[in-house]
């Protein structure tokens, strides 16, 4: 019953407005695709916002647990939340917290969801749960968010803290026992509670088990994503001995290449953008370290980076060839994310 709410939650963010806007957002991608020059049309369907850099966990390929940044960490300002969500509260169904960092450190995240919630706008965030406290998780059913993805990347504190270097797995469990409760105290259907389950081999063997640990504690949903690993063509202890859980693969050489053909184009610069805490406006999340800057929200409005010569050149970029820019070489984006 949990995904059957989950979607009907989503479809009640579709207005008319929202509706019109994502047929011309697809018909705009594949008018683009047919001619290999971009045209844009419409206005996203999808944003992620960063609300900070800052984590307290050290895991490994992540930007932000290595503290490998280049470019400076922050908390988001809520005023420059606001106003963006303002300018495309007509346009956008579904909103992201979360590019890199754990949302729970920004002390007026749960302030910023309800205010996405007051204009019917579906909202989702992830989170490693150590924040989930009787008090955060009751604040979060009441901030009325759609969606809450914990990471939850082993079943023993052994496995789990293999890469979530620093977590501690009693916090996750009990975090998540609180927002479940709270649920229930509340009669609330929401937040639609998944566990994602990041496969990598040192936990591979732990996947039927974090089903049953799931339907125990009354998730709604259990999720395998595959691991993003950055120098993986001479493969790394990290990738999964079943194929099936891994982006990668070992050619006739022995080298690892991703399981993408990397075709030109990509779907994801028609219909959704990563934003950071700063007001920076990036193509997608694959672009961690905001290298392709396509606009500032603090000097431009969102139409106006968005239908801008710098995102229309990005756009062509990719047309021309989209296995030349570096972000793309580790991308998902057209193979089987979810196993």
């Amino acid at each position: 019953m949990g995904k059957f709410h989950d979607s009907l939650n989503l479809l009640s963010s579709f207005k008319l407005k929202r509706i019109k806007n994502a047929f011309l957002v697809l018909f705009s991608f594949y008018y683009s695709r047919l001619l290999k020059k971009p045209y844009a049309l419409g206005l996203p369907v999808s944003i992620s916002f960063e609300p900070t850099t800052s984590c307290n966990l050290r895991c490994p390929e992540c930007p932000s647990g290595l503290r490998s940044f280049t470019r400076p960490t922050g908390m988001l300002e809520v005023r420059l939340f606001e106003q963006v969500i303002i300018q495309m509260k007509d346009h956008l169904t579904y909103l992201t917290f979360y590019f890199q960092g754990e949302p729970y450190l920004h002390p007026e995240f749960l302030s910023m969801v309800k205010f996405a919630k007051s204009h019917q706008i579906y909202t989702a965030t992830s989170t490693n749960a150590h924040y989930l406290n009787e008090e955060n998780a009751k604040k979060t059913v009441e901030s009325g968010l759609s969606r809450l993805i914990i990471s939850i990347d082993g079943t023993t504190q052994e496995t789990y803290q293999s890469y979530r270097v620093g977590g501690q797995l009693n916090k996750v469990i009990e975090g998540t026992r609180n927002i479940i409760k709270w649920k229930k105290e509340l009669k609330s259907q929401t937040p639609h509670v998944i566990f994602q389950f990041l496969v990598v081999k040192p936990n591979e063997h732990q996947i039927d088990d974090v089903q049953k640990l799931a339907k125990e504690l009354g998730v709604d949903e259990v999720r395998l994503k595959t691991a993003q690993i950055y120098d993986y063509e001479d493969g790394s202890t990290l990738i999964p001995e079943n194929v099936k859980y891994s982006r990668y693969y070992k050619d006739a050489s022995g080298k690892y290449k991703i399981k993408n053909s990397l075709d030109d184009g990509c779907w994801k610069m028609w219909h959704s953008c990563v934003i950071t805490w700063d007001g920076k406006v990036v193509p997608c999340c694959f672009d961690k370290d905001a290298q392709h800057q396509l606009g500032a929200l603090q000097v431009n409005t969102f139409k106006e980076v968005w239908f801008g010569t710098s995102y229309n050149n990005f756009r062509q970029q990719l047309f021309k060839s989209r296995s030349q820019i570096e972000m793309c070489k580790n991308c998902t984006e057209g193979t089987k994310v979810w196993a």
